[in-house]
């Protein structure tokens, strides 16, 4: 006798269907945008656990400080690229309905004769509450963005934010802080360089600053003129090193020991990214890589020997920036000539992530505990 079919025997398997991600509620929602020299970006988030989950992203090269170097004055080329890339960040905030944001301009809107029609310009065709920042705050800001990346051993920092207009240096003294607190003492410097008197926190002392009114195209625009691509970086690295002369909080060559440099730019994302000879480019191998003088200074030696033309076919460099990757390698260079390091954190964040920090941390949304 064959054994008896069971109930249920040749049915379809039931489908499990994954749960649809849940939409996040518009009150968790912060909003960041950067409109610098170069490029307009911009993040969404929300706060999760003592960092922050992007939601959306944009980014676009808008080139609001074209002719800026020549005429002190934003072109109508460059204010109507710009407006047309901010629509896009208006429908973006939006669709997700956030209420939280700060939207920043910075070096091209701070020197241009016309920054403040151009303020109302954005009002008018966008209704953005777009707003310029000084120097000082771009630097705190740029500090914060990096806290998570501060080593424990690091006594002596330098964050180093390389722009399209304007470069920041910060130099931090961390050796009154507890090693584990070093990374929220950082946090807390977008309240201000200088600590409350009555503050029940170790601060991180900022023994100096400075924000240098040169950035990857500011830079390249000066030196234009010079036809030889070695003699034009020379220059380039040699004049941007001469504009380092107020800031000089250690007189003698700082001690690798203990010392760490942290650099936020696409210049410094795309050595790394040379150096680990990437062709397509990877947020997750490069935020946080380590590297020494030595091996950032053979980077920026084969981009030399690649010359303009090789440099512009290079997949590791990119076309989008290979224009301005010669000019932030000068900038580079002439800081590891003053102060060499064999820890140079590579950070693939900068002043968005700060103000989305700041923002979070103002409101006190973002967890305790370690990063």
């Amino acid at each position: 006798m064959a054994p008896k079919r069971p109930d249920g025997a040749g049915a379809f398997p039931v489908p499990v269907e994954p749960p649809a991600p849940r939409r996040p509620d518009p009150a968790e929602l912060y909003a960041a945008l950067d409109l610098g020299t170069n490029s307009c970006r911009m993040l969404i988030a929300q706060p999760k656990g003592n960092q922050f989950h992007v939601v959306d992203s944009f980014s676009k090269s808008v080139q609001l400080g074209q002719g800026l170097e020549r005429t002190g004055r934003l072109s109508r080329q460059s204010m109507a690229r710009t407006v047309q890339a901010l629509r896009i960040c208006q429908k973006k905030l939006q669709k997700h309905s956030v209420r939280r944001m700060r939207l920043v301009a910075t070096e091209a809107c701070r020197r241009a004769g016309n920054a403040g029609e151009f303020i109302q310009l954005v009002k008018r065709e966008t209704n953005l509450p777009l707003e310029i920042i000084e120097p000082e705050e771009e630097a705190r800001l740029a500090v914060v963005s990096c806290a998570p990346l501060v080593s424990t051993m690091t006594e002596q920092l330098l964050v180093v934010d390389i722009g399209g207009g304007s470069t920041e240096l910060v130099w931090i003294d961390l050796t009154r802080v507890p090693p584990m607190e070093r990374p929220k003492a950082l946090m807390r410097l977008h309240l201000g360089f200088t600590a409350a008197p009555d503050s029940p926190f170790p601060h991180a002392r900022v023994v100096d600053w400075i924000s240098v009114p040169l950035g990857v195209a500011t830079l390249r625009d000066q030196f234009n003129d010079v036809q030889d691509d070695a003699g034009r970086f020379a220059l380039m690295s040699w004049f941007f090193e001469e504009n380092l002369a107020s800031f000089s909080p250690y007189e003698s060559e700082q001690e690798r020991e203990g010392f760490q440099i942290i650099g936020t730019s696409g210049t410094v994302t795309t050595v790394a990214a040379s150096h680990l000879g990437l062709k397509r480019y990877d947020r997750n191998k490069v935020d946080g890589l380590r590297m020494t003088s030595d091996q950032i200074d053979t980077v920026i030696r084969r981009y030399l020997a690649l010359g303009p033309v090789g440099r512009r076919a290079d997949p590791r460099i990119g076309r989008d920036r290979h224009a301005l990757i010669m000019s932030g390698a000068a900038i580079l260079q002439a800081l590891l000539r003053v102060w060499p390091t064999d820890r140079l954190s590579v950070a693939d964040r900068g002043l968005r992530e700060g103000l989305l920090y700041a923002q979070m941390s103002a409101d006190g949304v973002l967890e305790a505990g370690p990063f």
